[in-house]
């Protein structure tokens, strides 16, 4: 018996690959070969989504994609990986009407796979004719006014972190930081990140250190790469020192603007 391996491609924070994510090392044969066939059948009537796509969980999985990412926060579930694929085979311009209906009415999974997959119809030159552009980006909208940490995290993928408007980005990003959202979770922060964003997350340290809370972990790591939005006068010494020995998350090129970054690991 020949079963189809799928392979999926996850983005993580400053839109770094992480390619290889085989789909099927974490599906049975038969939730293969369901996948498959829905694949096919989505590709030839783009219509038979709405009848494959709530299924996903159950023939597939829910388990995260990757060990230590408990919520698939970072790199997605297994159903939000096979979504994913019958998302890649829709075709034409009714694809957008069948995406909002499937976010629309869709339970807190089927949205999340949504929106993790919309930037695989995005691409301008498609063959197929899709090339989205921000036609759904009320979709992203919606999820980020909600208090759902995988639905905030999805919104805050490849599709969402390339055209949110650059206030709505950064509110975003310091919802993330209040709602516990590692910030590594984000696409595009390294490209998108600016002086403002690190003045607000500057001023949400500030306030929580005044009120004798902890500051989260990710705030000093970003600040890091924006060292000066630290010379205010109204920061407090210990806040400062809480501030400044953290490796930078994000640091400028050598060569370039502010507005260009390159992603740093430990």
């Amino acid at each position: 018996m020949i079963v189809t391996t799928f392979v999926t491609t996850t983005e993580t924070a400053g839109s770094v690959p992480v390619s290889g994510t085989a789909l099927h090392d974490h599906l049975t044969d038969a939730g293969s070969i369901w996948l498959e066939a829905a694949r096919v059948d989505v590709e030839h009537h783009s219509a038979a989504i709405t009848q494959h796509y709530p299924a996903v969980s159950r023939r597939c999985g829910r388990a995260p994609l990757r060990d230590g990412d408990l919520l698939g926060l970072r790199y997605g579930t297994v159903d939000d990986a096979a979504r994913g694929v019958l998302l890649g085979a829709l075709a034409g311009p009714e694809c957008v009407d069948l995406l909002d209906d499937l976010y629309r009415h869709g339970d807190a999974g089927e949205k999340r796979g949504v929106l993790r997959g919309l930037h695989r119809l995005d691409g301008p030159d498609d063959p197929r004719g899709t090339g989205i552009g921000s036609t759904l980006l009320t979709l992203v909208e919606d999820a980020l006014r909600t208090n759902d940490v995988r639905l905030v995290a999805a919104a805050l993928q490849p599709y969402g972190a390339r055209y949110l408007g650059v206030e709505a980005y950064r509110h975003a990003v310091v919802k993330c930081v209040f709602m516990g959202v590692p910030l590594h979770v984000i696409a595009n922060l390294a490209e998108r990140q600016d002086a403002e964003l690190v003045r607000m997350l500057v001023d949400l340290a500030h306030e929580r250190s005044a009120a004798g809370r902890d500051i989260p972990a990710d705030i000093p790591a970003v600040v890091a790469a924006f060292p000066e939005c630290l010379h205010r006068a109204d920061l407090p010494a210990d806040l400062l020192n809480a501030l400044q020995p953290a490796i930078p998350l994000y640091i400028r090129s050598k060569n370039s603007t502010c507005a260009s970054w390159t992603r740093t690991f430990t």
